[in-house]
Order: C-alpha cells, then structure tokens, then sequence
C-alpha cells in the first residue's frame, strides 16, 4: 500500500480518524497546559522574575524548551491515537516498512541543511537588493550561544518530528482513508500546517502551505516521513541558532510573517530539494501488505 493508504486496515471505521484527531488535540491541549501550569507556578514559588508576558519565569532558554516541548509531546499522542483508536501499529506512521527508516534519515539531514542554508542567504541576499530594512543586533557571545544550542539541539527535533508526525503521518493517512489519489489528504494537511502557525503575511502563510505541501507529497513519494523530518528539524534548528547568536530567542516571528523575499527563494529551494530527494531516494519505493489490526475484529 502507499503510505497515505496504511491507516485503511482490516479494523478501520469511519469514526477512527475523527475520535483519533480529537485525542490528539485534546491530549496534547491537557499536557501542554498542564506542563505551562506547573512551571508558571514553580517560578512564582521560587520567586523568579516576569517574563514579556507578565508571568513568572525561569528565563528565556525555559520558556522557549517549554514551548517546544509542548508540541514535542503530540508525539507519543499520535503514536497512542494509532495503536489505540486504529487498532494499528504505530509504526506505520513512519513509514511504509513499520519503522523510521534511520539511515535515510541520516543522509537526508545534510541535504537539508544545505537547502536552508541556501534559503536564509538567498533570502537576506534579495532582501537587500530590495531594500527590505532589517535591524542588526549584536551577537551575545559564545558562552549564552553555546549554552542556548544546547537547548536547541534537546528540544528542536523532538518539536519538529512531532509536528511532521501530526500533520504529514496523521493528518495525510487520517484523509487518505477516504481517497485513493494522494492529492486531496496532501492539500488538506498543507491547509491545516500553515492554519496551525497563525496568519501573518499572505507570504508567509503561502509558503507554509508550500512548505507542507511539497513536504507531503514527498512522503507519499519516498513513502515515509524522512524527507519531511529532515528539512522541518534542520529549518528550526538553523533559524533558531540565528535568533540565539544574536540574543533574538523570544522573537515572536514565525514562518507566518516572512517577507515575500524569502518566500520568493523558498519556492526555488523547495523545488530542488524535492528533487534531489527524489534522486537519492530508493527507486521503486518499498511498499508493504495492508497493515493487520492489533486485535481481531469482532
């Protein structure tokens, strides 16, 4: 079966995807607040300073692991909402062969730090042929910077993957249950991606659609969530640094309000890193037998 198909097994039924998709977003909402609740607290106890927000902190370093790991945990969520609701292995969201294909992943990771390498200069590049205006802080030096990659490197994989794990493994096999061609489950989880980061610049909010579009159809096309992983981990991580080497980690920016100077270069870069992947990739993709239910079905 192809991937956006592994959720249509022998247990499916209508209802799955829905009360699967309602775990997810109630679960992860419970923790995720729960967790804010707890440290909130914790720093008011310990009579921690406010934060932008007003609120007791323990710094910015925390409060940016706190919200990274506050969609790092949607990743176990899925896993459950699969195994338990589906009835099916949890595996099979990442990939076509039950399993996170690690070594792909690991080939795949330079290839996309060179694509956003080459997206952050070719945005900051046509951004000042344009004469778009930005503001050059001072860099903090290296002992905060080491110490604010650190955070990055524990926190920043686990919310990446997440993200891709809800989005192009739940969201594009939970539609794809109901279509036989890819396109539609594709589009709808790009729509939902790029809704999720809020509305910033109509720039913004189409290359987070174009983002998770072509990230869809490449795990549909190399048949696991790899690709997609890849380029979200080495994206957040890299502009992530940028913002800790200049002292930025409580920015509020997102993707959604990038300049349509860099979502004019994101288009190029996207369109090459599909293809190179596509060129690496294994050809033909594996494919694999209707995944069996957990239980028998009754």
């Amino acid at each position: 079966m192809e991937y956006h198909r592994l959720a249509r097994t022998p247990a499916h039924r209508w209802w799955q995807p829905v009360l699967g998709t309602l775990f997810i977003v109630a679960a992860g909402a419970f923790v995720a607040v729960f967790g804010y609740l707890t440290v909130t607290a914790a720093a008011a106890l310990a009579g921690r300073p406010n934060n932008v927000d007003g609120l007791p902190s323990f710094g910015e370093r925390v409060d940016l692991a706190l919200m990274f790991l506050s969609l790092a945990v949607l990743l176990p969520i899925t896993f459950l909402a699969a195994r338990w609701i589906q009835r099916r292995p949890a595996g099979t969201l990442s990939s076509v062969t039950g399993r996170l294909r690690w070594r792909w992943l690991f080939k795949l990771l330079p290839v996309a730090l060179v694509a956003v390498v080459v997206l952050l200069g070719g945005g900051m590049l046509l951004g000042s042929l344009t004469g778009l205006e930005e503001t050059q802080p001072d860099l903090v030096g290296w002992g905060p910077f080491a110490l604010s990659m650190l955070v990055l490197l524990i926190v920043v994989p686990p919310q990446a993957a997440a993200e891709e794990y809800v989005t192009r493994g739940w969201l594009l096999q939970a539609t794809g249950v109901w279509f036989r061609q890819p396109w539609v489950p594709i589009a709808f989880q790009a729509l939902v991606f790029a809704a999720a980061h809020g509305w910033g610049t109509p720039w913004g909010f189409a290359d987070l659609f174009l983002f998770g579009a072509v990230a869809g159809w490449l795990t549909v096309r190399t048949g696991g969530l790899e690709a997609a992983i890849a380029l979200h981990v080495m994206n957040n991580l890299v502009s992530a640094g940028l913002a800790a080497a200049f002292g930025l980690l409580t920015i509020d920016e997102t993707a959604a309000d990038m300049p349509w100077q860099l979502a004019a270069v994101d288009v190029v870069v996207l369109a090459a890193y599909a293809f190179v992947v596509v060129k690496l990739s294994p050809s033909p993709v594996p494919r694999v037998a209707t995944p069996q239910p957990l239980v028998s079905v009754r």
